[in-house]
């Protein structure tokens, strides 16, 4: 974290009140740390609304694994995005369900659209893609898509665990 800079802002009365109320009830001790909290996420949802931006996130899905080929349709999908695809976790929520959640890595345009596919799959009930980017990619300046400069090695290893 860099140098601390102390600002004055104006709000409603009301408006205040209610942010308050919403701290409090997630455990914020003062109103700094959630003020730099709402930064962060607008910054986060800037960045990785950026088409070429490197992005980390989550797909999330619950299926009827009884669905007509909907569980060799979901690893087709994940066989042919298996570069974005870092690992997968399966869960058997009861008879019919199952939780799916797939870690990916990769530019946020592609991500999504692969998210998009595997989510519209018919026998998937519900799903939901989550993007963030590392504290580091939103503090690095900007370098137009170029790649990022760290010299540190990634893992790449591909993990899929289950749950019976």
């Amino acid at each position: 974290m860099g140098v601390l800079s102390r600002i004055g802002i104006a709000l409603d009365s009301d408006l205040l009140k209610r942010f308050d109320r919403s701290m409090r009830h997630r455990g914020y001790t003062n109103r700094s740390e959630a003020f730099r909290d709402l930064i962060r996420d607008r910054l986060v949802k800037e960045q990785t609304s950026m088409p070429d931006a490197t992005v980390v996130g989550t797909v999330t899905l619950i299926y009827d694994h009884h669905a007509h080929g909907v569980s060799e349709k979901l690893t087709e999908l994940q066989h042919a995005s298996h570069e974005l695809i870092v690992s997968t976790s399966h869960a058997h929520l009861d008879h019919d369900s199952c939780l799916e959640v797939l870690i990916v890595h990769g530019k946020s345009a592609h991500v999504a659209q692969f998210a998009d596919r595997i989510i519209g799959l018919k026998g998937v009930q519900h799903g939901q893609l989550v993007m963030t980017v590392p504290a580091q990619a939103m503090d690095a300046p900007q370098n137009n898509g170029q790649g990022h400069s760290h010299p540190q090695k990634h893992d790449h290893s591909h993990r899929q665990e289950h749950k019976h």
